[in-house]
């Protein structure tokens, strides 16, 4: 019999509050980088209801969430614009998108402002066909009408062993 073993949870640093729309979706903000230097065979990411601007958005826009990964440090070998420090991040172009691992984005069905949009918890190893990547780090970028709200520490990780 085999039994998971869950570590203590970790946050992210991932500051997106007030982050500004993109039309493009290629402005946004990323998160620290993660590194598994503790060999999990998976991480378990939780995400905590993200606070939209009091602006009242348009149905059909979204906030998106994707993951990268590598098997190198993002802050000595970044990506089209990924560096894997907590920060605002310009990717090179738009499809540099495609090569990010896409979280189901939260759509906008009801056009009030200063509604909590979800995402649900996911596996990062999943996204990457069941291998965990030695680093990794997310990207997030909106559309909607106005700036996000305030939202601090609202993703966490645990790592999973066997």
């Amino acid at each position: 019999m085999t039994t998971q073993i869950d570590s203590a949870i970790f946050q992210i640093p991932f500051s997106i509050s007030a982050l500004a729309a993109s039309t493009t979706l290629t402005t946004g903000q990323q998160s620290n980088q993660v590194q598994n230097s503790a060999g999990y065979v998976d991480a378990l990411v939780t995400v905590l209801p993200i606070l939209a601007g009091v602006t009242a958005p348009v149905v059909g826009q979204y906030m998106g969430l994707w993951v990268a990964g590598q098997n190198t440090s993002f802050v000595t070998n970044p990506i089209a614009g990924i560096n894997g420090v907590d920060g605002a991040a310009v990717l090179t172009n738009a499809s540099t998108l495609n090569s990010l691992m896409p979280i189901r984005p939260a759509t906008v069905t009801v056009a009030t402002g200063g509604l909590l949009y979800y995402f649900q918890p996911f596996s990062v190893a999943q996204l990457f066909g069941g291998i965990m990547p030695q680093f990794w780090t997310m990207y997030m970028a909106h559309n909607l009408s106005a700036a996000l709200g305030t939202n601090t520490n609202r993703f966490s990780y645990n790592g999973i062993t066997y």
